[in-house]
């Protein structure tokens, strides 16, 4: 999208939502809203009127809520409400895990309706022809993964395979992302599978470590990578054994980073979620606390970030938790753990 079309996308979006909160004032809140404050927001936008703030939430809806609960901390706002067209009701379930739940708003047309909290929709088995796959990976030293529905095959949090299913069956690809399992096949037919996921899982190790140079292999996935460090080494962290859980949303790019969640016992054999990430994430609290939710043994929630990603804003908002949760910041390289 140019600069001019983006530009003109957000002075629309502004329009969107001063329309829906004029056209509900009074109804649904009383505050004036004729001299209130537009603003940009990712994906959307924002407004404010006194101590009183409205977002709509447009593209990626299911990771907004952070951010307007960020945005309304930084501006004093007593209140902040939500809109959305799409995911109104899972940001309704993450919103209700706080203490002061903000309201999150169904839009329909020009309509406004409160959101009810939808249930976590529950992870779809892995197709029987898929699960004989998992020995495979582990035989060549690749963690198997399972994650809504799709067995993938990871080294230090990089996926290096995927089995795929289609109307021949089932089948493993080896690559660093598809474009580059395309590759692979193309050159590797007449390889054996095996040697193949071997051969890709040792260069992907060889750059995937502090002393490689900067690439792009050891820039992708590092909060997937960081819980990898720590479903090997649990004790960093306080638990005593922990595996890799689904993320709170299916990743469509390799490039996007989503906090990277694992479940086990902490070291009193009390349940515990720890869920990994790099960079500052405003909705990481959010979604940590659906995978909580997710979860459903009343666990320990345990955030892990680097040190140098320790933000009082992701402290402010993990205690404004109806349980809250604890907050490890790993000091150092925590790459050099592995």
């Amino acid at each position: 999208m140019s600069t001019v079309d983006s530009v003109r996308r957000q002075a629309l979006l502004r329009t969107k939502l001063q329309a829906l909160v004029a056209e509900h004032r009074g109804t649904n809140w009383p505050e004036a809203v004729d001299e209130a404050v537009t603003g940009t927001f990712p994906g959307g936008a924002t407004l404010r009127a006194g101590t009183a703030g409205w977002v709509l939430a447009e593209d990626r809806p299911e990771r907004a809520l952070g951010g307007a609960l960020v945005w309304s901390r930084r501006h004093g706002l007593s209140e902040v409400h939500v809109m959305a067209e799409k995911a109104a009701g899972l940001l309704a379930r993450r919103a209700a895990t706080f203490v002061r739940p903000p309201p999150v708003w169904r839009i329909e047309g020009r309509s406004l309706t409160p959101a009810e909290p939808e249930p976590p929709v529950p992870e779809p088995p892995l197709p029987p022809e898929v699960e004989g796959f998992a020995d495979f990976l582990s035989e060549a030293g690749v963690e198997p993964v399972i994650e809504h529905g799709v067995l993938t095959g990871e080294v230090l949090g990089l996926e290096v395979a995927r089995v795929v299913v289609d109307e021949l069956g089932a089948f493993l690809e080896v690559g660093v992302g598809k474009h580059d399992r395309h590759a692979q096949r193309l050159m590797n037919q007449d390889r054996p599978p095996l040697e193949t996921l071997v051969a890709a899982a040792k260069a992907v190790r060889a750059l995937r470590n502090p002393e490689a140079p900067a690439h792009q292999v050891n820039r992708l996935s590092r909060e997937r990578w960081l819980r990898s460090v720590l479903v090997a080494r649990p004790a960093v962290v306080g638990a005593s054994a922990l595996a890799p859980v689904p993320s709170p949303a299916a990743r469509t790019d390799l490039r996007q980073s989503l906090p990277a969640p694992a479940a086990g016992l902490d070291t009193e054999g009390r349940p515990v979620v720890v869920v990994c990430s790099t960079g500052i994430d405003v909705d990481l609290v959010p979604a940590a606390a659906d995978v909580r939710l997710t979860d459903g043994r009343q666990a320990r929630l345990i955030l892990a970030v680097p040190e140098a990603d320790d933000h009082p804003l992701i402290r402010d908002l993990a205690g404004a938790l109806a349980e809250p949760a604890e907050i490890v910041a790993i000091p150092g390289d925590w790459r050099r753990l592995a």
